[in-house]
């Protein structure tokens, strides 16, 4: 349980500093958005899962 408070504080951080230091990226990205396709977002949203998946993996073994 411990282990999932550590990943949502990571995610949390990285999240805050993102907002905090980038906010005009951020509010042109989410313009964006609308006009990526779905197929497109949802292909990145799995390499991201994968991606993590692979890495907690990696550094549990």
């Amino acid at each position: 349980m411990d282990d999932l408070f550590a990943g949502i504080a990571i995610f949390l951080i990285i999240e805050g500093l993102a907002y905090a230091l980038a906010p005009r990226f951020l509010v042109r990205m989410a313009r964006l958005l609308p006009h990526v396709p779905e197929d497109q977002l949802r292909l990145l949203g799995l390499t991201a899962v994968t991606m993590g998946v692979a890495i907690v993996w990696w550094i549990r073994g």
